[in-house]
This record gives structure tokens, C-alpha cells and sequence, in this order.
């Protein structure tokens, strides 16, 4: 029951961001800026506090990641609002005001009251305009983040936190689905980086995510290389970071969706078959996911996992192709081809 009860939850989080991506008010720019504000925060305090500080016993470093780790809500609301087209200045503005917040409700407070400072901008003069935003917005931006935190506490964290829960009663099953849908997800235009920091994933699961993930850019530059979407650079280009090529994946849902999820699901299988832990949240990207596996984990284990891992995603793809051989696909040039011709004007 708890299973579907989190599985269901989760997949309600994915519509409403992607949802959220598509019809909100530059939505996919937002969504751009909150996996930013991930690697921003998240991915220094997990280089440098688990990595340079936990595993190598550097202190500094160890502060460098705890500093890091803490600005997420800073980071969250100066790059949403950079991204909306706020001035930096304002931006960096609204950022700080964010101090001490997390993530989502600092990106939730900026983006709201971008839209309110791009307006202060642009009908009040030069100087007028600076007093009224730290007047104003600076103060309102903190209180939405302040009474956002404890709504985001009791549903994106509470679904994280049952995710969990689930993962230790059920780890294989539980291994299909998060490492199916977070593979999914980081083709998608919600980055993976940012569904698993919102959820706040720790332990097995979001070592799921970070191997999965690591896993399917071996998949992912198969699947391209032998369907041929696209050249040589393109299928290098999606195995380092899917998201780069999002017009030849958003092309070709079917086949990418399909196979990914088969080779995630595969990945989170292995991980959840070795009880590999990872309590760094939003770590689920390809090259750092798996450096901070180490601070966590015996270093031969996670070798031994990830190259599994990365034989499971290499196969995936390999099938996939085999599955897919003959569905019809458009490729990059098609879609170059589509996006010169010139629009035809109706008389």
C-alpha cells in the first residue's frame, strides 16, 4: 500500500512540474534555473563536504561544502529571478533575502516576485526604482519563502520521506520504479537534479538516482548511436547531459522515454541489490552522482556497482535499438530542415 501510496504521489509531483514547465509564465526557464540552483548548492556540498571533507578529511573543503550546502534558497531565488529577466543586481537581491530558506521555497518566493520587480523596473525611474525593491520586494520575497517552507515541509518532503520508507521495506520494487521514472525525468524538461532535490531524497534511494542516472548515459549514447538521431557530437553530447539535446528527445518520446525507463528500472535494481547508500539530495546527474557515491560508500563496492551499472545501461540501449528499429524517428537533420523552412503566410 505504501508502494503505490509514494508511487502515486510522485507521479502527481512529475505532471504538476511538468505541467508547470509548459503553461506557466516562462516555466521552462524556471525549471532551468531550479536545476541550477541544485548544482549550485547541492553539487558543492557534495564535492566538498562528503567528498574533500568526510571522505579525504579536509576541513576546509568540509566548510566550503556546509556553506554551500546552506544557500540553496539564495541560490534558488537570484537564478529563477536572473532567468525571468530581472536585472542582477535585483536578482542577487531577492537571492539574499532568501537566506537560510531551502530551495523550493526560495524558488517559489523569487519567482513570484520577479514578475513584481521586472514591473518596478520598468515604470519607475532609475534610483526610485532600487529604493521601492528593497522596500518591497526584498521583505515580501522572505515572507512568501518563510510560509512556503512549512507547505513544502508536509508535501514534496512527507512524499521523500515515504519514498524512503518504502525503499527500505521494498527496496527491488522500489529500485524499478525510482530508477524507471528518475532516469525518465533527466531527459525531461524537469531535471532529474531538481525532482530529487525538491523530495529531498537521501540513503538508498537517491543512490537509486544518482547510479541510474550514471547509467544512462551509457544507454543514451547506444540508443543515439545505432537509431542515428543525430552525428557524432549529438550522441556525445546527450550521453554528458540529456537535457543539451532536448529537441531531438521531445522529437522522440516513444523510443528515448521507453528505453530509458528499461534501463533505469535495470540500474535501480543493481543499486538496490547492493544497499548503496548516497544522503547527498539532488545528486542524480551522471559524473557527480557517481563522485559522491565514494563519501559514502566502500569505494570498491560503488566501482563494482557503477560499472554494472554501465553495462546494464549500455545493454538497454542495445535493445532498445533492436525494439525500436523500425518505428519512425526524426532525426537531427529533419529537424533542422523543419526549423529553416520559412513560414508561409496565409493570404
Amino acid at each position: 500500500m505504501e508502494i503505490l501510496k509514494g508511487t502515486v504521489l510522485l507521479l502527481l509531483v512529475l505532471a504538476f512540474f511538468t505541467l508547470f514547465s509548459y503553461k506557466a509564465p516562462k516555466g521552462m526557464k524556471a525549471m532551468g534555473a531550479l536545476a541550477n540552483a541544485a548544482v549550485a548548492a547541492f553539487l558543492v556540498e557534495a564535492f566538498q563536504l562528503y567528498v574533500g571533507g568526510d571522505l579525504l578529511g579536509i576541513e576546509f573543503l568540509g566548510e566550503v561544502g556546509t556553506a554551500a550546502g546552506g544557500m540553496g534558497g539564495v541560490a534558488a531565488a537570484a537564478l529563477v529571478a536572473l532567468a525571468l529577466g530581472v536585472s542582477p543586481v535585483y536578482a542577487l537581491l531577492l537571492g539574499v533575502s532568501c537566506a537560510g530558506m531551502g530551495l523550493l521555497p526560495g524558488f517559489i518566493a523569487g519567482y513570484l516576485v520577479a514578475f513584481l520587480v521586472k514591473i518596478i523596473e520598468k515604470k519607475l525611474p532609475a534610483g526610485l526604482d532600487l529604493i521601492v525593491t528593497i522596500l518591497v520586494a526584498a521583505p515580501l520575497v522572505r515572507l512568501i519563502a518563510k510560509y512556503m517552507s512549512p507547505v513544502v515541509d508536509a508535501t514534496l518532503l512527507n512524499i521523500g520521506g515515504i519514498i524512503s520508507e518504502t525503499a527500505n521495506s521494498n527496496p527491488i520494487l522500489m529500485g524499478i520504479i525510482l530508477g524507471g521514472v528518475i532516469t525518465v525525468v533527466a531527459t525531461a524538461p524537469l531535471s532529474s537534479m531538481a525532482l530529487t532535490a525538491m523530495l529531498g531524497l537521501t540513503g538508498l534511494p537517491m543512490a537509486i538516482g544518482a547510479l541510474a542516472v550514471f547509467g544512462s548515459s551509457f544507454m543514451n549514447y547506444v540508443l543515439f548511436d545505432r537509431l542515428k538521431f543525430g552525428n557524432r557530437r549529438t550522441t556525445i553530447s546527450v550521453a554528458i547531459e540529456p537535457l543539451t539535446q532536448a529537441n531531438i528527445i521531445s522529437a522522440n518520446p516513444i523510443p528515448i522515454y521507453v528505453t530509458n525507463f528499461i534501463g533505469g528500472a535495470a540500474a535501480g535494481i543493481v543499486v538496490a541489490l547492493a544497499g548503496l547508500i548516497n544522503n547527498a539530495p539532488g545528486t542524480a546527474t551522471p559524473i557527480a552522482g557517481l563522485a559522491v557515491m565514494y563519501g559514502f560508500n566502500d569505494p570498491l563496492k560503488v566501482t563494482i556497482t557503477a560499472l554494472i551499472c554501465a553495462t546494464v545501461g549500455a545493454l538497454s540501449g542495445f535493445l532498445g535499438s533492436i525494439i525500436f528499429k523500425n518505428f519512425k524517428i526524426r532525426t537531427l537533420a529533419e529537424l533542422t530542415k523543419e526549423e529553416s523552412q520559412p513560414v508561409q503566410e496565409v493570404a
